[in-house]
């Protein structure tokens, strides 16, 4: 019997402050995302992002959960592993775990206990430090503890897999339709980040074509790989280089992010005479706070009160059937079968 563990970024259990301060300490206790010293990041998560941001989160959590089925981003990952499961037949066992929260990575493995090899998906095409990179260190530790030996096979992102591809490109396309414009707003991340991950120490964010240029860096590279996604999935659209653009969303505190912001692009479109536009969000498979409440709340109004008219938001591929067998495929050939 072989394993799949999926594993996406996690969520509170309930839109409520102390359950967001739970997750938000768990999130951002992570030396990975929040990269400074030990002493540096507990003095600024306990004394200047929990007494505050938990209040102004757990308020955007409430916009977008759902009374019937919770927390969108559970929800259409359960509906993701069920669906994978019924496509890989009786010779796989699929669990899902979160990096933060529940379900955990432990509870995870204990569900494919027995199983040779697990392949660990986690749920992000593009690979960075915050989120592949912290998810695969937090399951080999897990792993590292048990008793009965487990057999890792990572899979570490998949921004040009065709079949993902395509199942992006078959996603927007219906929503796009005369569009004046389409915009692939990407979670952004800190431009430290993006440096600290490149091996040669001199390529990433050197110059304003570094991602044009090929490099080895490209392949640990989170905003080469938006890039590349990015021109890939307006190439099989057919847009021209006037009808799209890329952006980075959810920035968080004073240190330089990944740009142009989302928000930025946004409210510049319509003074650029684009009053109808599609934002689609390529680095999230699944619909979340970041998609349904910043892009689909915030990012609507933004545009609309900066004179556009239409605005819509191209829905995560969740638990679309291409998907379903785009994460099969990549199964099947992490485990060599």
């Amino acid at each position: 019997m072989k394993g799949l563990l999926l594993v996406n970024l996690g969520t509170p259990d309930e839109p409520m402050v102390p359950d967001v301060r739970s997750y938000l300490r768990e999130f951002l206790g992570d030396p990975r995302v929040l990269d400074m010293p030990a002493v540096l990041r507990w003095l600024l998560l306990n004394f200047v992002i929990l007494p505050f941001r938990p209040r102004r989160s757990a308020h955007a959590y409430l916009k977008i959960w759902d009374p019937r089925t919770g927390s969108p981003l559970l929800h259409h990952s359960r509906r993701l592993a069920d669906a994978v499961a019924a496509e890989v037949g009786a010779e796989w066992k699929v669990a899902l775990a979160m990096r933060y929260g529940r379900p955990g990575i432990d509870a995870g493995l204990d569900a494919l206990a027995g199983c040779d090899p697990v392949v660990v998906l986690p749920l992000y095409p593009q690979v960075a430090t915050s989120t592949t990179s912290s998810t695969l260190a937090a399951v080999y530790e897990a792993a590292a503890r048990r008793l009965d030996p487990v057999s890792l096979r990572a899979i570490r992102g998949f921004h040009l897999d065709p079949g993902w591809l395509a199942a992006q490109v078959e996603r927007i396309r219906p929503t796009l339709g005369e569009a004046d414009h389409l915009v692939l707003s990407f979670h952004g991340i800190p431009e430290r980040h993006v440096r600290k991950a490149d091996p040669t120490g001199s390529h990433c964010l050197a110059s304003a074509g570094c991602c044009a240029t090929p490099s080895p860096a490209h392949a640990v590279c989170y905003r080469a790989q938006c890039v590349q996604g990015a021109r890939a999935i307006a190439a099989a659209l057919g847009l021209p280089s006037d009808r799209w653009s890329f952006a980075f969303q959810s920035r968080m505190g004073r240190d330089p992010w990944l740009g142009p912001a989302t928000a930025d692009v946004l409210a510049a479109l319509p003074g650029k005479g684009v009053k109808s536009v599609v934002v689609a969000c390529p680095s999230f498979v699944a619909d979340c706070l970041e998609t349904l409440e910043e892009i689909g709340l915030v990012g609507a109004a933004s545009f609309r009160e900066a004179g556009g008219d239409r605005f819509a938001l191209v829905p995560c591929l969740n638990d679309d059937p291409a998907w379903v067998r785009v994460v099969a495929a990549l199964a099947a050939d992490a485990a060599g079968s």
